[in-house]
């Protein structure tokens, strides 16, 4: 296990799953500060941040951090409120030190609870996303932002209605580009690449964007019909002007109570969509390894709080990312600091020939990556589990994909938490029967929440009948249920039922106890 977590051994492995991140990471971190009405700058800073800074104090061998689109909300109200970008970049590091708070007090525990039917749901509703969601932009309609990951969209539209305007501005050149790029990312999954000794370890993505480019040059050259306007490719600064566009932040809006509040809200949601992304990514680990989160939170606190500093955007560990990252192959941290590294040198030693690449390149390869997670083989498996396992999964992903990430695994946790209380009710007491003899047993710890499935179990027993009570199985038993078996003994003569409640020495609780 050691070798498997060793940058220096894995680098193979992970300085080509960083070209792929780097890929991903540029539109998204560019189309969330547009989304947010934030300097396109503060967008990059927190990508470089979140591969930098966080990668380096996370213990998180695969998470990819960078600002999230789950915040744009966050972030389009604070500045609305605040009114300047300034006061709003102390709330980003005041939330930062909220969640280095958080990881200290060991809050981070709270992502162990999460159902992991719950989990999976929402990996396969991100990969269902993706694929909807850049479709317009394979088709050369980039209306939307790059990032988007909510259902209704701030230009009045909704991920399907999106994908129908996108026929009436198709783009022959865009499509053309995708299917290529798509078709060279399938085959470079294909033995013939994979066995090659130098092939195998140039990633795929990386020639399908350079075909991308080549492509859209050929255009131009002799095709200009087909030629993809400015618009539809990536829109960098040029390095002059990244030092026009660096905001800091000023101190003396710590005094403003509004301050505090929109810290608050970024720490809690920050935290939240961090700890899940974790949890999915250990989900996809094929090593299965297990992120300390306590430790996690505290290296996001510490991204965002670096990230306030330099101007950048509030930063969470992000699940699109990660999936690209973790299919790509990465095995280490690696892979996430030398993809920030990346995004520091391009942007500013190469912005102008990065703003050739176009958007559905790009859009290519997050619909393969959307793909590999809500794979039809994943559904099969969830619904061969059973009904309580593939109900909380189908909801979870129909909810995510008609509101946003947070809002859909809100109400995910709540079905499954419904069925593994339905399950708990269940398993906590039984009965059997022999003939007229039965036999009721507190199988283990029994709660007040299973007293309405021991009032049905008890009113089963017909009248006539021999009982036996045994709850010698039971750590807990709670006073309710106590109460709940004294009732039914004292009005078992009424219904001419014989009771026997069997006690023990080495019972737990007192009511099953033997005293001589």
């Amino acid at each position: 296990m050691r070798s498997v977590s060793n940058p220096l051994v894995n680098l193979k492995y992970d300085a080509p799953s960083s070209v792929v991140v780097f890929l991903v990471a540029l539109p998204l971190c560019l189309g969330i500060a547009l989304a947010s009405g934030a300097p396109m700058l503060s967008g990059l800073i927190a990508g470089i941040v979140g591969g930098i800074v966080v990668a380096s104090f996370s213990g998180s061998n695969l998470s990819v951090s960078g600002p999230a689109a789950g915040l744009t909300t966050i972030v389009i109200s604070a500045l609305a409120e605040l009114g300047v970008y300034e006061a709003f970049l102390c709330a980003v590091i005041l939330g930062g030190v909220f969640q280095v708070v958080l990881g200290v007090l060991r809050a981070g525990t709270i992502g162990h609870f999460f159902p992991a039917a719950v989990i999976k749901g929402m990996l396969s509703a991100i990969g269902l996303i993706l694929i909807l969601k850049q479709i317009p932009h394979a088709l050369g309609y980039d209306r939307d932002f790059e990032g988007d990951e909510n259902f209704f969209q701030a230009d009045g539209e909704n991920t399907f209605t999106e994908i129908l305007n996108a026929f009436n501005y198709l783009s022959p050149g865009a499509i053309i580009i995708s299917a290529v790029s798509v078709a060279v990312l399938i085959f470079w999954e294909k033995p013939v690449i994979k066995k090659n000794k130098i092939l195998q370890y140039v990633p795929g993505p990386l020639i399908a964007v350079l075909l991308g480019v080549l492509l859209n040059a050929l255009y131009k050259a002799s095709f200009p019909q087909l030629s993809i306007a400015q618009e539809h490719l990536v829109s960098l600064p040029m390095t002059g002007e990244f030092a026009k566009q660096m905001v800091f932040p000023d101190f003396s809006h710590f005094t403003n109570p509004k301050v505090y509040t929109i810290a608050l809200t970024i720490g809690l949601v920050a935290s939240l969509e961090s700890l899940l992304s974790i949890e999915a990514a250990d989900k996809l680990d094929e090593f299965k390894r297990v992120t300390p989160l306590n430790r996690e939170l505290r290296a996001q606190g510490i991204g965002n709080i670096v990230s306030g500093l330099l101007g950048g955007l509030p930063i969470t560990a992000v699940i699109v990312r990660t999936s690209a990252n973790i299919n790509a192959g990465a095995r280490t941290k690696a892979s996430a600091i030398l993809h920030g590294v990346l995004l520091l040198t391009a942007v500013l030693a190469i912005p102008h020939v990065l703003n050739l690449i176009p958007f559905s390149a790009l859009a290519a390869i997050l619909i393969v990556t959307g793909y590999k997670l809500t794979k039809p083989a994943l559904f099969r498996e969830m619904f061969r589990k059973g009904w309580d396992q593939f109900i909380p999964f189908v909801v979870t992903i129909v909810a995510i994909l008609l509101s946003n990430l947070l809002v859909g695994i809100f109400i995910g946790i709540a079905v499954g938490i419904f069925y593994v209380l339905k399950t708990n009710f269940h398993e906590a007491i039984s009965l059997t029967r022999h003939g007229e003899s039965y036999l009721l047993r507190m199988n283990k710890d029994v709660s007040f929440l299973n007293k309405a499935v021991l009032r049905k179990t008890l009113e089963r027993i017909p009248d006539g009948a021999q009982v036996t009570i045994d709850g010698g199985g039971s750590q807990f038993i709670d006073r309710d249920i106590i109460e709940t078996i004294e009732d039914f003994v004292l009005n078992a003569p009424n219904r001419n039922i014989q009771v026997e409640v069997k006690k023990s020495f080495s019972s737990a609780n007192k009511f099953f106890q033997k005293t001589e």
